[in-house]
């Protein structure tokens, strides 16, 4: 039996990861289905030790693997193979969840939910998968409002635009679309791959990794990762990174990245690459800024692991949290 478990953790994947609003607990999804909560606020105490490292709850969201995770004031959303479902925080931190159903769960025919992207403006969800399109859902009933249409292949990533009424869509197409949320309708088509600062053939033309930040754009896969300017819709930073990035994000001054290799990557605005720091997995999925409690404001990275490394200070990793 010890020996199962120790085959089950070893082709463990950590795909998603999301901070309740409290920003005291750490959820995290994996390849087999499972959502494990940890305690934060343990796991950075003065008494901490190896069980407070352990999650406090774990329990199977979904038949297949978590492919995203998402949170909102009050719920935790989990996107799996064909459905979304939506569990209450504090039901999770009260840790009542036998026999507990999700508060909502909604059934889609797409095959693998790849990422999720919440629209406060709207209270509206954005989700894209293998059916090529993005859906948007009215979060108020839980209804699909409208589908974008445009992409040839299924989606990897999205962002929200806020201020600018946008999502955006990345697929394994190669296109980044750019989407007006009040008439449904693409505004803008931008094929990475065809430029040639970014192209990077050997490794395809798929996009695995987008985020924006007011006028500007990050996104990369088989393209190198590159800084896109959106009002000129023109690349003026490529990043000379050897592997595909698979999540990206803005912090601060700098731009953390990670996907394949065994490091958090931080990167300058004008392309630079500044750092690049060890972690556990040797292929990253996942990476998470806590930015809702500023006692308890971590960096966490997952992947090709059951750990998720935890840095207190971005230079190190301080621990790791275990499944």
């Amino acid at each position: 039996m010890y020996l199962v478990y120790e085959v089950f953790l070893l082709h463990m994947s950590v795909f998603s990861q999301s901070f309740s609003p409290c920003g005291k607990f750490l959820a995290a999804g994996n390849n087999y289905g499972e959502i494990a909560l940890f305690s934060l606020s343990a796991a950075l105490g003065p008494d901490a030790n190896e069980l407070s490292q352990k999650p406090i709850l774990t329990f199977t969201a979904h038949e297949g693997p978590v492919f995203s995770l998402l949170s909102t004031d009050s719920h935790l959303l989990s996107a799996g193979n064909g459905e979304i479902s939506a569990w209450s925080w504090a039901e999770l931190i009260k840790k009542c969840l036998c026999a507990l159903p999700p508060s909502l769960r909604s059934s889609l025919e797409i095959p693998e939910i790849n990422a999720m992207a919440l629209n406060p403006a709207d209270n509206s969800l954005a989700v894209g998968g293998g059916d090529n399109n993005v859906h948007i859902m009215d979060l108020e009933n839980g209804a699909f409002k409208s589908v974008l249409q445009g992409h040839t292949d299924y989606i990897h990533c999205l962002s929200v635009r806020e201020r600018a009424s946008e999502v955006l869509s990345g697929g394994e197409d190669g296109a980044v679309r750019i989407w007006d949320t009040r008439t449904s309708q693409c505004v803008h088509c931008v094929e990475v791959y065809k430029y040639e600062t970014c192209a990077r053939p050997q490794h395809g033309k798929w996009i695995s990794c987008l985020t924006t930040d007011s006028d500007w754009m990050l996104c990369g896969g088989g393209p190198s990762l590159s800084l896109w300017h959106l009002r000129s819709m023109s690349p003026t930073s490529v990043f000379p990174l050897s592997g595909c990035q698979r999540q990206a994000t803005f912090y601060q001054d700098m731009i953390l990245t990670v996907g394949e290799g065994q490091c958090v990557s931080h990167c300058l605005m004008g392309g630079e690459v500044k750092a690049q720091i060890p972690c556990t997995p040797h292929s990253i999925n996942t990476l998470a800024i806590n930015t809702n409690s500023t006692e308890h404001r971590v960096l966490t990275v997952g992947g090709s692991s059951d750990h998720i490394d935890v840095f207190t200070n971005l230079s190190y990793k301080a621990f790791s949290l275990r499944f």
